[in-house]
């Protein structure tokens, strides 16, 4: 079968590759849609250094099951249209049985994994606990955001979010976009967005954030405060930049909770007394747990208009190595591309 392939950083090529093997427990899906995340990009420059050359990589994905395994249970049928969770955990330990998958030690992720079948490509086999069918018509295409608005939901859960709150979102690209989403989804009053972007900027207004223009504004704890109708009660870094960072000590006030869902840089430099002595809580997110993830595929059937949005490309495989190049050299503005393997690129 077709995929895309890392031959070496900066460079993808449509490349033949073994079919995937399902095993009893998985099923076989034919990949109709695969989003290019901000890790994909990052690993294809080499920059993050969680991605190998001759990987294939992908997982926010969407496909239909092409066949079932015989140990595969009840759940998925051959036809469902079915989107995945590519966190693959173990089912045993602590951690699975308290229901955080994402914190498995002996977890992988589709993807990232070298060795795991993944998304840039025409088939791929995953545990059917893995696969979750789409709700009854659910665009298909929106099955591929469901992963990064799972992240972007459960990051507003590990911050806390509710009725009443009012959200300041530091950067606006697919993560922050998902986090607003995440963030009126549990009933915050007021979500605004801080990017400096103009066609981010636009699309998170679209989405019904009030937005800020942080290299515009002489005063960006003052314009947060304007947006907002006053201080943020949470404050989401979906960058991991230190000026980020910085930014959300600046805006978030006394007591509040910085959530750190942006992996902009594996290493930051840390205002210990802008946490100490204002009693801030700063707070990891990483992925979703398997249940997180489920009731995002179910909630995103709820919001077709939202998701159309957030779809700014769609490329086939031999259009896969150009999208990447212009996504990273930043010659592309789109905040979400599809590759599209069986093809329909428009």
């Amino acid at each position: 079968m077709r995929a895309l392939v890392l031959s070496d950083f900066w460079k993808l090529t449509v490349d033949d590759v073994p079919e995937p093997q399902p095993g009893p427990g998985d099923v076989l899906i034919e990949v109709l849609a695969t989003g290019i995340c901000g890790s994909d990009i990052h690993g294809y420059t080499g920059e993050n250094g969680r991605r190998i050359r001759g990987q294939v990589m992908g997982h926010e994905t969407v496909g239909r099951v092409l066949s079932v395994g015989a140990e595969a249970g009840d759940g998925i049928a051959v036809g469902d249209a079915v989107t995945v969770n590519p966190v693959l955990w173990c089912g045993r330990c602590r951690q699975c049985a308290a229901g955080r998958e994402q914190a498995c030690p002996d977890k992988q992720v589709v993807g990232v994994t070298p060795a795991l079948t993944s998304a840039f490509a025409e088939r791929m086999a995953v545990p059917a606990r893995n696969a979750v069918r789409l709700p009854d018509g659910m665009p298909v295409e929106h099955g591929a955001l469901v992963e990064p608005l799972a992240v972007g939901y459960h990051a507003l859960v590990r911050g806390g979010c509710g009725a009443g709150d009012a959200v300041l979102v530091l950067g606006g690209g697919p993560i922050g976009q998902a986090c607003v989403l995440a963030a009126q989804r549990m009933g915050a009053e007021r979500v605004a967005v801080s990017e400096p972007a103009p066609q981010r900027r636009e699309l998170n207004a679209r989405l019904g954030a009030a937005t800020i223009d942080p290299a515009g504004a002489d005063d960006v704890p003052a314009a947060v405060r304007t947006a907002l109708d006053g201080d943020p009660t949470l404050v989401v870094d979906a960058v991991g930049s230190a000026r980020t960072l910085a930014t959300a000590f600046a805006t978030a006030p006394i007591g509040a909770t910085v959530v750190l869902v942006g992996m902009g840089a594996p290493t930051l430099e840390l205002a210990a007394y802008e946490i100490s002595t204002k009693e801030r809580s700063v707070v990891g997110s990483f992925c979703y747990s398997a249940a997180e993830f489920r009731d995002t595929a179910q909630w995103a059937a709820t919001a077709p208009d939202a998701l159309d949005a957030l779809i700014e490309g769609r490329t086939d495989l031999a259009g896969g190595p150009g999208a990447f190049e212009a996504l990273a050299k930043g010659t592309d503005p789109a905040s979400k591309v599809l590759v599209l393997p069986q093809g329909g690129s428009r």
